[in-house]
């Protein structure tokens, strides 16, 4: 009976990991750190950036924040997961719908108690930021282009708040957030295309359902040739090190992406291309160290000295 329980207990535990995406939010973390670090406040030592405890804070706000959002979301996403992603609905559906509100307000509760320890201008930032998914997921998602626009600025809100936590505002920051905002916006598209079957069963007016899948496609094609405004600027205007690496295979595999998009039919298609998009964006985050990867390579000692 006990063991019966307790893997009920483990199932439901990874149920609520399943539903808050746990796999993303420490890439998410890792982002802001790295973000911190190279690009910016690249003037601060390396270390203290590290061990800034209103950073943590702000790091940590941004983690539950986007846990709470996830949350969210699948709440009110619930009917057309199972039409979508029945396997991971199944899953999901551990939990109940009461206990993940629960969640989502306690979650949402200990962010504005770690905002408030950093400022009370950071207090309003992620009160908003909170408003602003909850708005998202119950409202905008539904809605061609505004639901998409507002996904892609959620994903790089968190840096902006480090941004004007740091209140730096180089030229490098916004060509780095534009790339970012662009291929976050490309995948936002695809997962339309992706999701086009529950999207029509729960009444959500995406561009694939309202205007159709070639015309989806041709925005999505239109944003990724835009990628090469941000990318010609970071490579040839400003100094991001050895980067300019990641940008020049990112572009190689932009041209993959377009070759793979227009044959695209199905989900699997579709999936297909969200998981390169996905990949592209992960290895950037990685891939920022090699703005200055010296700070990699002689390790703490560096640290200390920049």
């Amino acid at each position: 009976m006990a063991s019966r329980k307790s893997r009920l207990t483990r199932m439901k535990v990874l149920s609520m990991f399943s539903v808050v995406r746990g796999y993303n939010i420490p890439i998410i973390a890792l982002a802001q750190y790295l973000s911190a670090i190279f690009i910016l406040a690249p003037e601060e030592r390396a270390l203290d950036v590290i061990l800034d405890l209103n950073l943590f804070f702000i790091v940590l706000a941004s983690s539950l924040t986007i846990a709470s959002g996830y949350i969210i979301n699948n709440f009110y996403d619930a009917q057309k997961d199972l039409i979508n992603r029945p396997k991971k609905s199944m899953l999901d559906r551990l939990v109940s719908q009461g206990t993940k509100l629960r969640v989502y307000f306690l979650l949402n509760f200990i962010v504005f108690l770690l905002a408030w320890l950093v400022s009370w201008r950071a207090a309003l930032f992620f009160s908003a930021y909170i408003f602003l998914i909850w708005l998202y997921s119950h409202k905008l998602k539904r809605y061609p282009l505004i639901g998409n626009l507002t996904a892609a600025l959620l994903a790089v809100l968190p840096f902006f708040g480090i941004l004007m936590y740091f209140k730096n505002f180089y030229q490098v920051i916004f060509a780095h957030a534009t790339f970012l905002f662009l291929l976050i916006l490309t995948r936002e598209l695809i997962k339309d295309l992706e999701n086009l079957k529950g999207d029509i069963v729960a009444d959500y007016r995406t561009i694939p359902v309202m205007f159709g899948e070639r015309t989806a496609k041709a925005v999505i094609m239109g944003l990724t040739f835009l990628t090469v405004i941000p990318v010609f600027l970071l490579i040839d205007v400003y100094d991001v090190g050895y980067m300019d690496i990641y940008f020049y295979s990112g572009m190689i595999v932009i041209i993959y992406f377009l070759s793979l998009l227009w044959k695209a039919e199905n989900q699997k298609d579709y999936l297909r291309l969200h998981n390169i998009l996905k990949f592209l964006i992960v290895t950037g985050v990685f891939c920022i160290v090699l703005i200055d990867p010296s700070v990699v390579v002689h390790g703490r000692k560096l640290l200390s000295m920049i």
